[in-house]
């Protein structure tokens, strides 16, 4: 008989937080100076614990993609997971983006929208500060040229990089640099670099344990702070269908990531969605691929069996270039701006939302407010929108893109962890998982 004390999920604690902390943000709308106590005193613990996980992002992407190519010992082997990652990448990209148009085109969200309602919502938010910082951001994304995104990946200096967790890739590019010129010395020689990473790949790890203690806690003030800075009932309820559409793509995208666990790599859906339930809750919860980072690779690594030499390339990649869930957004939202604008769309010009999605999504690790940046690329790209129409566009988008952007930012972490196990079951790389406990 197992006399070990059965342990309550992690995952279950995050779930009692989250449920805790809309309630409390509910009851305190109703008091006076109860967004102001929340602000003051709730708020600061989920953003200090956002900073946790992202000061240690970048550290575990050196420490864990070094040590997964210094134990290839191949740089062939590590050239195959590369490339199987980034195609297989595009391929789940393309299949959210043709979900997305799918959807929108049947159910036609835009065309429930008055021009009383354009009216009103350009009226309150037509001179958002946000808004304008992201048209001008995409503007000079879009006068960049067509191999910035080759040049953005390589550092100038590596310090600027580590110091910046938007230059990811730029951090990649150099341990990948960093970890083939280790291969082509003699093995004595890299050793005590390698000791080095490989004890420092262990303590952040234990940094990761020691930071998710305080997980319940977070999302608790994540959460409450979400609901007491939410957009009004009727603004919702205005763009009802808008959400309903973008919700149930992201869900097909969930079925589409299931299917594909069970029948590829033959590993129970439901098994493989509740050990990913905590990275899945803090990227709902934080809205940030790169702050959920740190816990989706402990728990494909430790939890569900990927091998770190798969893992260690292929997720801090997906949380840079592979946005599966903003991408369908990106579809959704572009037809339905010009569903309610009344701007024709052809066939043509919806491929070239595909086409331009898909390269935006692998060009947008170094914009910050990436999916509404992204977007406008896209319209700009349909070439049928005037700049005034595009504003109208994101204004009328803006005040679902909250909840909407914490729901796609889950679906993105989802779709890292399944490449993650498609490239580990393609190389072997794919094992029982070293922790197999109810955590």
């Amino acid at each position: 008989m197992n006399s070990k004390k059965k342990k309550f999920p992690l995952h279950l604690k995050i779930l009692i937080g989250m449920l805790i902390g809309v309630v409390f943000g509910l009851g305190m709308t109703q008091f006076e100076g109860g967004k102001d106590i929340i602000i003051d005193w709730v708020k600061p613990w989920g953003t200090i614990f956002v900073n946790l996980l992202k000061l240690i992002a970048i550290p575990l992407i050196v420490a864990s993609l070094l040590k997964g190519i210094l134990d290839l010992k191949d740089i062939s082997k590590f050239a195959k997971i590369g490339g199987r990652s980034i195609l297989i990448y595009i391929g789940t990209t393309i299949v959210a983006i043709t979900i997305g148009l799918t959807l929108v085109n049947i159910i036609q969200p835009g065309d429930g929208i008055s021009e009383e309602t354009i009216s009103k919502m350009t009226e309150s938010y037509g001179g958002n500060e946000s808004i304008t910082q992201k048209m001008q951001t995409a503007e000079a994304t879009s006068n960049a040229g067509p191999l910035s995104f080759l040049e953005d990946m390589v550092p100038s200096n590596l310090f600027s990089a580590l110091s910046d967790n938007g230059s990811m890739l730029k951090v990649i590019f150099f341990v990948i640099f960093f970890g083939i010129s280790m291969l082509m010395i003699p093995e004595e020689k890299a050793r005590p670099i390698k000791d080095f990473f490989d004890g420092l790949n262990d303590v952040v790890l234990k940094m990761v344990d020691l930071i998710m203690i305080g997980a319940p806690l977070a999302v608790f003030a994540l959460l409450a702070t979400v609901v007491v800075t939410s957009e009004s009932v009727e603004v919702l309820q205005a763009l009802l269908w808008y959400s309903m559409t973008v919700v149930i793509g992201l869900l097909l995208m969930i079925v589409f990531y299931v299917l594909v666990v069970s029948i590829y790599t033959k590993r129970n859906p439901i098994w493989f969605l509740k050990k990913l339930a905590p990275a899945q809750l803090l990227a709902f919860t934080t809205s940030s691929s790169a702050a959920t980072l740190p816990v989706t690779m402990e728990r494909v690594e430790e939890h569900i069996g990927v091998d770190k030499e798969v893992s260690s390339f292929v997720l801090p990649v997906g949380a840079t270039i592979n946005m599966d869930g903003t991408s369908l957004y990106q579809a959704v939202a572009a037809v339905f701006i010009a569903q309610a604008l009344m701007v024709d769309l052809t066939f043509a010009d919806q491929l070239t939302i595909i086409l331009t999605a898909l390269m935006a999504s692998i060009g947008s690790a170094a914009v910050p407010g990436a999916g509404m940046v992204m977007l406008v690329i896209v319209l700009q790209a349909v070439g049928k929108f005037s700049p005034e129409q595009i504003a109208i566009g994101l204004t009328l988008i803006f005040a679902v893109d909250r909840p909407l952007d914490m729901l796609r930012t889950t679906i993105n972490v989802t779709g890292d962890a399944t490449v993650s196990m498609v490239v580990a079951k393609s190389m072997d790389k794919l094992h029982e998982p070293p922790i197999d406990d109810e955590d």
